[in-house]
């Protein structure tokens, strides 16, 4: 069997000299635009994480602030998960629960934004890239949007993304993802399973379509707006505490012996 790991967790092939990758806001007409980068395919270490937390955060207490949009840089790869070069460093529980945390942290800040969050997935998503995606109130693909959920293959499995993803797909589609980690869904798929909203033919397309929509959203009221967002989110008030223990549930699994050889057998590949 062949196991596809490029948009798992993405093997690092960028000398330390270069990018870390950066998290940019930018403002306009009520809309901040986050945008996080990442020259492994936007995959995202735990710095990055925690800066969009920081982010998101920021943007959610700015009183100018109506609606913020979710986005990554470049033209190819959404997210491709957590960095492979931290996940292949843990060895002990603290730092393998701390590393399950960033996606975690980064669904809670999200889910308690008091503004709604518009993702913008233009490219593939795998992993904690379809958490995210999952996480945004309101999600908006390109055709090339696929999506994959790989932690199986390199002996851990979807716990932290889990709820999120499971509270928009269900629990059926999540299960799918979940054992079949070998296969990608198309973003048509993500589209009929309520992951995206549109799943537009271009880049193009997609972003024109996010301005017009933002442009007539911020006119609405943000309080309701606001109480909106309140309301998609009723009944996840506990998800502090459950995304902590599922981060604790892959901090144990990444530490087994068939985690190992699977990351070792990705390394020396």
């Amino acid at each position: 069997m062949v196991i596809d790991y490029y948009y798992c967790f993405q093997k690092p092939t960028y000398p330390n000299t270069m990018s870390n990758g950066h998290i940019t806001s930018t403002y306009s007409n009520h809309v901040t635009t986050i945008e996080f980068f990442h020259p492994a395919q936007n995959s995202m270490p735990g710095h990055l994480l925690s800066e969009l937390v920081e982010h998101i955060n920021r943007a959610g207490v700015d009183d100018n602030t109506i609606l913020i949009v979710l986005k990554s840089a470049g033209d190819r790869s959404f997210c491709a998960g957590a960095s492979f070069t931290e996940l292949a460093a843990i060895q002990d529980f603290d730092t393998g629960k701390k590393f399950f945390m960033g996606f975690a942290n980064v669904i809670n800040a999200i889910r308690k934004c008091p503004k709604i969050v518009i993702g913008r997935v233009h490219g593939k998503a795998v992993g904690g890239g379809v958490g995210l995606a999952a996480a945004c109130d309101y999600c908006m693909a390109t055709k090339y949007a696929s999506i994959r959920l790989s932690e199986l293959a390199v002996g851990i499995g979807p716990f932290v993304i889990g709820p999120v993803v499971e509270r928009k797909v269900g629990l059926s589609a999540f299960s799918q993802m979940a054992i079949n980690a070998n296969e990608w869904q198309t973003a048509e798929w993500g589209k009929q399973k309520g992951l995206f909203t549109e799943a537009f033919e271009s880049v193009e397309q997609l972003d024109a379509y996010i301005d017009h929509f933002t442009a007539d959203l911020v006119k609405k009221n943000p309080a309701a707006l606001s109480q909106l967002k309140k309301v998609f989110w009723e009944g996840t008030d506990h998800w502090d505490q459950l995304l902590e223990k599922r981060a604790e549930m892959s901090g144990n699994l990444i530490l087994s012996d068939f985690a190992k050889d699977a990351i070792a057998a990705f390394l020396n590949a």
